[in-house]
């Protein structure tokens, strides 16, 4: 059975590269029982036109942005000997080899590593960079060296400047739209879909110089630019 990796990366403009040796992997003895990958999306709340009419309950939330994505799991570390992969390493030596991969502070980067994470076809590969680790240990030697230990992880996802700057300009209220007329489509309505405002309609038909806004024909592309 495949065993989940975790590998140390390095970060570049437009790409984050695994990094070679066994120095840089961390392989799970124990697989994960389950894990959770989490997405979520942040909304501000502004009031649309109109809204500051009294009786109105509240805000109308606007798409801002897509926070990081998450990753959380548990790992098993086992230094009884009972575990064929881990027979001949301690608990200490794995919680070690795990710290340097994923939690130790980077020189080279000059912030806390990023890695790989991978298990199997299962998981998509994911990016990310470690925010917090907790250790439970759970049995011990007569002489309290520690024999298990559960091993909670917390990742956010790790983006490469490349990335982050796409995401940038998505976010951009300078950008300008093009859109491509579907049958259906009104002004007013594509207005509202980009600005939010569908009373723009007449300086859109203006910027494109139609004569006939009422009646638009499919296939027909309409330039909109950005707007305050």
């Amino acid at each position: 059975m495949a065993k989940l990796k975790i590998i140390r990366c390095s970060i570049e403009a437009s790409k984050i590269e695994p990094k070679s040796g066994a120095a840089n992997t961390f392989e799970a003895t124990i697989n994960p029982e389950s894990y959770s990958h989490n997405f979520s999306l942040k909304y501000t709340g502004t009031m649309g036109k109109g809204d500051g009419a009294v009786g109105k309950s509240g805000a109308i939330p606007k798409y801002s942005m897509a926070d990081p994505e998450k990753m959380s799991f548990s790992l098993t570390v086992d230094g009884t000997g009972v575990v064929p992969d881990a027979a001949d390493l301690t608990v200490a030596d794995q919680i070690d080899q795990l710290r340097t991969v994923c939690y130790d502070y980077d020189g080279d980067e000059h912030e806390p590593t990023a890695v790989k994470i991978i298990w199997g076809n299962g998981l998509k590969e994911f990016f990310g960079r470690l925010t917090d680790m907790s250790v439970d240990y759970t049995l011990f030697s007569p002489d309290g060296t520690a024999l298990r230990a559960k091993i909670k992880l917390n990742f956010i996802e790790a983006r490469t400047a490349a990335q982050e700057a796409l995401e940038a300009k998505r976010r951009s209220p300078d950008l300008t739209h093009v859109i491509r007329v579907q049958s259906g489509d009104t002004l007013p309505l594509l207005c509202h879909r980009i600005y939010k405002d569908a009373g723009k309609y007449l300086e859109i038909a203006a910027f494109n110089d139609l004569d006939n806004f009422r009646d638009l024909e499919p296939n027909t592309l309409l330039r909109f630019p950005p707007m305050r």
